[in-house]
């Protein structure tokens, strides 16, 4: 199941939104997420770890059906709070879905990755439920501000002390070993710490900038390939008969099979 946020855990990461730093980054990752997701309105998504709702909303305002789904009941309450019944609300873990498979257009995983048990398990999941895209979006191990919660943790304990960092290849080679060589992009987004304004906002927007591996945020999409079960089709052998002995039995016996070709050259020969 990985770490469950606590009541604490959850005002404190509804709290931590509230933060003008904060919101800045938030926009620039739900832009990201959006932009290479490139969903089209009216399609449905599940977004896996929806925690308080951070990434529900800018689906929401795409216009796209959205399910959320996470293990903490204290996360979920303050998502039904503040969005009320326009998500449809569900408590479970990432490992184990409980869903059939294809039953959304995409799937995402923002930053919930970081806190289960079994992230392979996880993105398992997430690709059987979908049927077109998977979004994962995640915490780069190579990030500054990355390493810099990992130095505080080791002093003062954080959320980040239960988190596992990722770094885009290591993302990128569970998702080969899950599916094959299915289509991937990835970009990252929150490169320096700060400060953060409007400059800010145009060179991190940037595409280029975005390839850089070293951003605090990194996302990534998984066009997903349509998959056939096949079985094989047993198909009875009739073997063909001469009379009353079967095809391959006389070549047993030491005798040739007749055809109507060197009977029609025999009998002339005997008319010479």
């Amino acid at each position: 199941m990985g770490y469950v946020y606590d009541f604490h855990d959850a005002r404190n990461y509804d709290g931590w939104l509230l933060k003008r730093k904060n919101r800045f980054a938030a926009d620039l990752e739900s832009r990201l997420m959006l932009g290479m997701l490139d969903p089209a309105a009216g399609e449905s998504i599940l977004d896996i770890g929806c925690g308080t709702g951070a990434s529900c909303l800018p689906l929401l305002e795409k216009g796209l059906d959205v399910t959320g789904i996470d293990p903490s009941p204290y996360m979920l309450d303050i998502l039904s709070e503040t969005l009320g019944n326009r998500v449809s609300l569900y408590r479970g873990v990432a490992e184990d879905l409980p869903f059939d498979d294809n039953s959304f257009n995409h799937a995402c995983l923002f930053t919930s990755l970081e806190f289960v048990d079994n992230p392979q398990k996880a993105l398992e999941e997430a690709f059987r439920v979908a049927k077109d895209r998977v979004f994962i979006g995640f915490l780069n191990r190579y990030a500054i501000t990355g390493i810099g919660r990992r130095v505080r943790g080791i002093f003062t304990p954080t959320i980040y002390n239960r988190a596992t960092f990722f770094s885009v290849w290591e993302i990128k080679g569970m998702v080969r070993k899950l599916m094959g060589p299915v289509p991937v992009c990835w970009r990252t987004v929150c490169q320096l710490p700060g400060p953060w304004g409007t400059w800010m906002k145009q060179i991190e927007g940037s595409g280029l900038v975005q390839r850089f591996p070293f951003g605090t945020f990194a996302g990534m999409v998984v066009t997903l390939l349509p998959r056939f079960r096949t079985r094989p089709l047993a198909i009875r052998y009739h073997p063909k008969k001469v009379g009353h002995m079967a095809a391959g039995t006389a070549g047993c016996s030491g005798m040739a099979p007749s055809n109507g070709f060197e009977t029609s050259h025999r009998q002339s020969d005997e008319k010479r």
